[in-house]
């Protein structure tokens, strides 16, 4: 008999959207999955196949402005109300529009914000910014020490319940934002956000920008950018995350 620790795990990952590197997300991402070889990851660019993250163990997205359709943010909600685990990085909580007078962040989806537990409004100039530990003692970040971002620092509408486990602290301008003057306050980096018998994991780092990820804004960006993706601690914190989302699926294999 099979060992059932040994048991399949199927995964969706979601990658996809405006204004990032989404190509070198998506393969880094599946590179960490890919050493579990129990993992077989399904790869969509939105929300879509909502028939393969029912029947998925998990999920995991990495986007930018995609934002589901109603009946696709129902079906989310209740597959984490039913126990689902996700993983969710960086702009996964974005909604952007480019007006005249700066960015605007729309809060046109609420349903789908109140199961992340938040929405990107705006970020400052990316420059490092301190990112310190909230809860030292849980084992999502046991260990991990104050470190040095060169990031987005999200400023965001939060929503119901959150164990903040890392967060930072901002008082200034998010300057070409719509909103862009924010007061001195706390803002969680990675936090759990729980959904009646599951529960989001969110990540607020990780941008990333190559030459072409800003069409068809600018034809070529000058800079790329790889963000928190050059520090080993966003590696660490990215293969907790994703030993976080095996576990319920593990536990059933071991408890059949």
């Amino acid at each position: 008999m099979a060992d059932p620790v040994r048991k399949r795990l199927n995964a969706v990952l979601i990658a996809g959207g405006k204004y990032h590197d989404i190509d070198y997300a998506r393969l880094e991402l599946l590179k960490l999955l890919a050493a579990d070889d129990r993992v077989r990851v399904r790869v969509f660019e939105d929300y879509s196949n909502i028939e393969a993250i029912k029947a998925a163990d998990f999920l995991v997205t990495y986007t930018c402005d995609v934002t589901p359709r109603l009946d696709e943010q129902e079906a989310l909600r209740a597959w984490l109300e039913a126990g689902g685990r996700w993983y969710a990085l960086h702009g996964t909580n974005s909604i952007l529009r480019f007006l005249a007078n700066g960015v605007d962040s729309p809060r046109w989806a609420p349903h789908f914000m109140e199961t992340l537990g938040s929405q990107f409004i705006a970020h400052p100039p990316i420059q490092p910014y301190t990112v310190t530990v909230a809860d030292p003692e849980h084992p999502l970040v046991a260990g991990v020490e104050a470190f040095q971002a060169d990031d987005e620092l999200y400023l965001s509408d939060l929503h119901g319940e959150r164990h903040v486990l890392l967060e930072t602290e901002f008082e200034g301008e998010a300057a070409g934002f719509i909103e862009h003057t924010w007061p001195k306050a706390k803002h969680p980096v990675f936090y759990l956000h729980p959904v009646g018998a599951g529960e989001v994991l969110y990540l607020t780092l990780g941008h990333c920008r190559g030459h072409y990820d800003m069409l068809p804004l600018m034809e070529f960006y000058p800079a790329p950018e790889k963000g928190s993706w050059a520090l080993p601690v966003f590696y660490d914190l990215l293969n907790r995350g994703l030993e976080w989302v095996k576990e319920p699926a593990i536990a059933r294999a071991t408890a059949a």
